[in-house]
């Protein structure tokens, strides 16, 4: 995906191209080597002009955003990872929605904002925190642009405390929609 850059930019985005863009091997892979990690693609997706980046928490949200970045007409990326779901399974899918997240659990003293597959893991964790009676809510950001900061910023301005769990740059993002929630 690093080697297609430019032409992300200059062959879809400037254009406003209705393509869908599938990326595979998103975040650390593992035994694919250093050359086929997906670390920087949430970085620079975000910085491209016209462009929506989704990342789904398992293969039934997968399909509704294929279904979803299809039919919006614009670019889209959606990055995934290799091999198959975790084992949290999930109760729901809400229906995708542009620039909308999904609260996956609600809660009171800690908000955890996530996206893609690193969702499984802010369950594990909040099941952790549980133990020590610490109710946190979970959200799905979905999309890394836009950003729902709607949602987020109402989860932080609730709970007054907030982390990510990414598995690469979801950070930079939701820290600015953070910032402006003790503002």
């Amino acid at each position: 995906m690093q080697r297609s850059f430019d032409q992300l930019i200059h062959d879809i985005a400037i254009q406003s191209l209705p393509v869908t863009i599938a990326i595979d091997r998103a975040g650390i892979v593992g035994a694919d080597g250093e050359t086929h990690q997906g670390l920087f693609d949430l970085a620079f997706l975000s910085e491209i002009p016209n462009f929506v980046v989704m990342a789904p928490k398992n293969f039934e949200e997968f399909e509704k955003m294929l279904e979803f970045a299809i039919n919006l007409n614009k670019p889209v990326a959606i990055r995934y990872p290799r091999g198959g779901e975790g084992k949290v399974k999930f109760d729901k899918c809400d229906e995708i929605k542009l620039e909308k997240a999904e609260i996956i659990k609600e809660g009171t003293d800690l908000s955890i904002i996530t996206i893609g597959k690193m969702v499984e893991r802010a369950v594990e964790v909040s099941n952790l925190l549980e133990k020590d009676n610490i109710n946190a809510e979970i959200i799905n950001a979905r999309f890394l642009k836009p950003l729902d900061e709607e949602t987020l910023l109402n989860s932080i301005r609730k709970t007054k405390k907030v982390i990510t769990i990414e598995d690469r740059n979801f950070k930079r993002r939701t820290w600015l929609c953070c910032n402006r929630a003790y503002k």
